[in-house]
């Protein structure tokens, strides 16, 4: 046997001690540690924060939308610190998963593409990963809702086979089988101590229109916001979301979960060391793959260069080996080996049926929900 093969098994085996293995990354705004930046905003209609905005009351971090409050996901403490979320568990997951359609990575998973009109999708994109809407009404639903219910029975070696990703990144089908599975890599990144900031627009038209004659003056609100719209009239933008500015630190907090990867088994008498090495491989390439550094428009993050990543291999009884170090290379060449042993699945292609789609949409929400829970008592069961 491999010596490669073997080297993380100590962390696979059930009697094994190791609870975690995590990482503190510090990042720094590629303008400079002092520089603004853009979190994500999210709107808060419904929410108790915008109901107390929109009576009046001033809350840092909120503005006002076209549609309503909106604003970045800060939270505030009696001491006046703060943390901001500026980039969520289920963002980060969605921005590392594509990492295995790169050249060097791309061999490591069966490549699965879902054919949709004139699009074609690879399930690596699809958000909600096996259980995404764009398999479960494609040709790949009974292989899927097999290797699902397969998991509920202890055996996860057929999801492996079609989208192994789906275990390394956690996933939840929940309009099907309700089988959940979580995430065995997870990372998020946040900035400690901000002040949001205002800005303010102002768009002035290249010609006046009414001035000049070409367009009759409005003569009403409406046809003022028409004009706007299309481009013909001035339109302000003030004292909208202009970032924060952070005083602290921004930090990417990243864990593997070894508990949850040692919870996979391969069947009732098969030996899961395979399974479980082939998504240990995978999950340390999604840990020390170079990460993508921009976020969104306004967040262009790099590690910062005086403050190097921390690692820590956690233990059961809450020690913490501090010296733990693994390269992008070494996980590289340990994912490929274990591959290799448990054998990527196969490529496929499946058709999403939009008939599939609106016959679902066609029933009430009952309907659906009674379906649903019939199916999974019926599989239930049968195991």
């Amino acid at each position: 046997m491999s010596e490669l093969l073997e080297k993380y098994d100590n962390w696979l085996k059930d009697d094994s001690d190791v609870a975690a293995l995590v990482m503190r990354q510090w990042l720094v705004p590629v303008e400079g540690k002092d520089a603004v930046i853009f979190p994500p905003t999210y709107t808060l209609a419904d929410t108790e924060a915008g109901e107390r905005f929109n009576k009046g009351e001033r809350i840092p971090g909120v503005y006002k939308g076209q549609k309503g409050p909106m604003g970045y996901n800060i939270d505030w403490f009696e001491d006046g610190t703060s943390v901001c979320q500026i980039d969520s568990v289920g963002s980060q997951a969605n921005r590392m998963e594509p990492i295995f359609m790169r050249e060097a990575y791309k061999e490591l998973v069966p490549e699965v593409i879902i054919k949709a009109g004139d699009k074609e999708v690879n399930l690596l994109e699809a958000g909600h990963r096996a259980a995404d809407a764009v398999v479960r009404f494609s040709d790949l639903r009974e292989k899927l809702e097999e290797a699902f219910n397969a998991v509920r029975a202890g055996d996860a070696t057929k999801l492996a086979k079609i989208a192994p990703t789906s275990l390394v990144f956690g996933v939840w089908d929940s309009r099907g089988t309700q089988v959940k599975l979580p995430r065995v890599v997870r990372s998020v990144i946040r900035a400690f101590k901000v002040r949001p900031l205002h800005r303010s627009a102002q768009y002035i038209p290249a010609i006046d229109y009414v001035g000049s004659g070409l367009l009759d003056a409005p003569g009403e609100k409406k046809q003022q916001d028409a004009m706007s719209e299309l481009g013909l009239s001035h339109a302000p933008a003030p004292w909208s979301h202009g970032g924060v500015l952070v005083e602290q630190e921004i930090r990417r907090d990243a864990v593997l979960n070894v508990v949850a990867l040692r919870a996979l088994r391969a069947g009732r008498d098969a030996d899961p060391l395979p399974l479980r090495r082939y998504i240990l491989g995978l999950s340390l390439v999604a840990f020390t793959a170079p990460q993508e550094t921009f976020l969104r428009e306004g967040c262009q993050l790099v590690p910062d260069p005086d403050l190097p990543p921390e690692w820590w291999l956690v233990k059961h009884d809450g020690s913490r080996e501090a010296n733990f170090r693994l390269s992008g290379h070494q996980a590289l060449e340990y994912a490929r080996k274990v591959a290799e042993a448990f054998g990527v699945g196969p490529r496929k292609e499946a058709t999403f049926h939009a008939e599939k789609a609106r016959e679902e949409l066609g029933q009430s929400k009952q309907e659906r929900k009674k379906a649903r829970r019939a199916k999974v008592s019926e599989v239930e069961a049968n195991q």
